[in-house]
């Protein structure tokens, strides 16, 4: 028997996705019977099936593994409320750019048994509901319903054009169990007919305009935050800053390493508030979201701005603008790659670039990067009373793990002081929550790792988040789906005793007010008494994981080291880390974080 739902399966693997994550219900009969058919007809090609708990962590793992990889992944969740139970995930995948395709059933729409699928449980009626899609529909690049089976994979084929061309993104489709159910005649399609639209390159005019703004400046930056999620773009970004010597580059942490720690433009990450911004007389703004935060810092007045991005109007975004000159739908990895040529195929430009005055530039460059080097290692100190802050944890962890470790980072109000202490070089070793949704990391990391092992070249991958953070991730699910799966990776838990973004928060509106005075228990996003973080994973995967604590920087080596080599063995481990002394609790230091 030859259904919609086989032909859905299908078309997902004809189109490359290799991975479905599942959380199936009361609207998935014909997806279960093709899931059994292809498994055990089409085993070398039939999409790999990963059960999920939970659907948060069903969609962050196909984020994950879609960020990573390049190719798109599918989700399969139940009705509205499976849709739901999605929740902050969509809006990550959204912000994140993965391309992922979401599927949901309908509850059944016929009630005397007219047709095979027809309702046979109380729950269809309850389930029924308006207008499924706008549950998720403004987080998606295209949404759409599978009426007819003859046309299945044309719609499969159609979301996933606009999951794959930019700007990526989620997209969602849904059936109810009749068209699901529905036998039709077995069909192909060309799948080089279905591929994403091709990247968009700037004018000459353009070009030329922007180039010579650059080379001409005195204090030059690019300010970028996700395009490092095509990793050949970290290499031409690389390319401008080396051609123009002086151009410092800072990344706002959108979601992906965008330039490498270990060149001398690099001035790390911090989310919009940099002196570099202040100071800038030419700003390229290059595929970010939130290049600066006016209330707290924003460009000199004259300054000169020109913005590049897959998607410059930032259209699910109903306030946004920067004071740009120009701004252009492009992509930046085309836009770096013709920048650099031109000035260097351009003889006064060139002329200009190899001169002595840039040489200067860049020893001076030179300095100020080793002098940024020298602030971060001296934040990397443990108490005096043997208690330790982020800096120095980070420190002690980026020397126990492998070097081309990949690290999935949901730290929040210490991301800075991660960045800072990782300092990562590899394109793609660096992947954070692309939105706000917190709880990403766990899935997320669970599904950089499995795409990973799928090339063949397996890596290490570590999670560090803030403890309110792991606590969102629903541990339970993830480490469950570890153990069944063998999925090891390292995660590190940053304990700092509750919720510290919103006391930020609140400290930025009323940093005089009644809540600056009080303690956390009484802004009531204390998590006294703290919960065994570790001992949630352990008991998840019945008992299996490796799980450690500590608030001892005399520990922190040995027990890292047994963590890495446990997860080198091919079990999971975490390590709660209570955090204290230097940048304890509140931070403190260069790496303030707004926001």
């Amino acid at each position: 028997m030859y259904t919609t739902s086989f032909a859905f399966f299908e078309a997902l693997w004809e189109a490359g996705v290799s991975h479905v994550f599942v959380n199936l219900g009361s609207d998935h009969p014909s997806i279960i019977e093709a899931m059994v058919k292809g498994q055990h007809e089409r085993p070398d090609r039939f999409p790999k099936i990963i059960t999920c708990p939970n659907e948060m962590v069903a969609l962050s793992m196909a984020d994950g593994y879609a960020r990573f990889s390049g190719q798109p992944q599918a989700v399969i969740v139940h009705v509205d409320v499976g849709t739901q139970g999605l929740g902050a995930a969509v809006h990550n995948a959204s912000c994140g750019r993965a391309p992922v395709l979401i599927f949901a059933g309908l509850s059944p729409y016929t009630i005397e048994g007219e047709t095979r699928g027809s309702r046979t449980e109380y729950i269809h009626w309850i389930q029924d509901v308006p207008d499924q899609k706008q549950i998720v529909a403004q987080y998606c690049r295209y949404s759409g319903e599978i009426k007819d089976g003859r046309n299945v994979k044309q719609l499969v084929n159609r979301a996933l054009s606009f999951a794959t061309s930019d700007p990526q993104g989620p997209v969602y489709l849904c059936g109810a169990r009749e068209p699901m159910e529905q036998e039709i005649k077995p069909y192909a399609l060309d799948q080089e007919h279905w591929s994403p639209v091709g990247p968009a390159a700037l004018t000459q005019t353009a070009v030329k305009t922007i180039a010579e703004a650059l080379v001409r400046a005195e204090q030059p930056l690019v300010v970028t935050g996700y395009s490092g999620r095509t990793h050949s773009t970290v290499g031409e970004l690389v390319k401008l800053a080396d051609t123009v010597k002086g151009l410092r580059v800072l990344d706002t942490g959108g979601s992906d390493m965008c330039f490498p720690a270990d060149h001398r433009a690099w001035l790390g990450l911090r989310y919009g508030v940099e002196d570099a911004i202040k100071n800038a007389d030419v700003i390229l703004v290059a595929d970010c979201d939130v290049p600066w935060i006016n209330t707290q810092c924003h460009p000199k007045e004259g300054a000169k701005i020109y913005h590049i991005d897959s998607d410059p109007l930032k259209q699910q975004m109903p306030v946004f603008y920067i004071k740009a000159l120009a701004r252009y739908k492009v992509n930046s990895g085309t836009a770096f790659h013709q920048l650099h040529t031109y000035i260097n195929s351009t003889d006064s430009l060139r002329s200009v670039v190899n001169s002595e005055a840039f040489q200067e530039n860049w020893t001076k460059l030179e300095k100020s990067y080793h002098q940024r080097l020298d602030l971060i290692k001296s934040q990397a100190v443990a108490g005096s009373d043997g208690t330790f802050g982020p800096s120095y944890l980070i420190n002690r962890l980026r020397q126990a793990c492998p070097q081309d470790t990949i690290w999935c980072i949901e730290a929040v109000t210490n991301t800075a002081f991660v960045a800072d202490q990782i300092q990562a070089t590899l394109p793609g070793s660096w992947i954070n929550c692309g939105g706000g949704g917190l709880g990403w990391s766990g899935g997320g990391a669970l599904g950089v790792k499995l795409a990973t092992d799928k090339t063949g070249d397996p890596k290490f991958v570590c999670q560090i988040v803030g403890d309110g953070t792991y606590l969102f991730s629903v541990p339970a699910s993830v480490y469950w789906i570890s153990e069944r799966y063998h999925i090891p990776i390292l995660t590190i838990v940053l304990n700092n005793k509750g919720w510290n973004a919103p006391r930020r928060s609140l400290l930025l509106v009323h940093p005089d007010g009644a809540g600056s005075k009080v303690s956390n228990e009484e802004l009531n996003i204390s998590f006294a008494p703290t919960p065994d973080y570790a001992g949630i994973a352990r008991a998840a995967s019945g008992g299996k994981i490796w799980a450690g604590c500590t608030a001892k920087a005399g520990e922190l080596d040995a027990l890292l080291k047994e963590a890495v080599e446990v997860v080198k063995g091919g079990t999971s481990a975490v390590l709660e880390a209570q955090l204290e002394g230097p940048q304890g609790k509140f931070g403190g230091g260069r790496a303030v974080l707004v926001g």
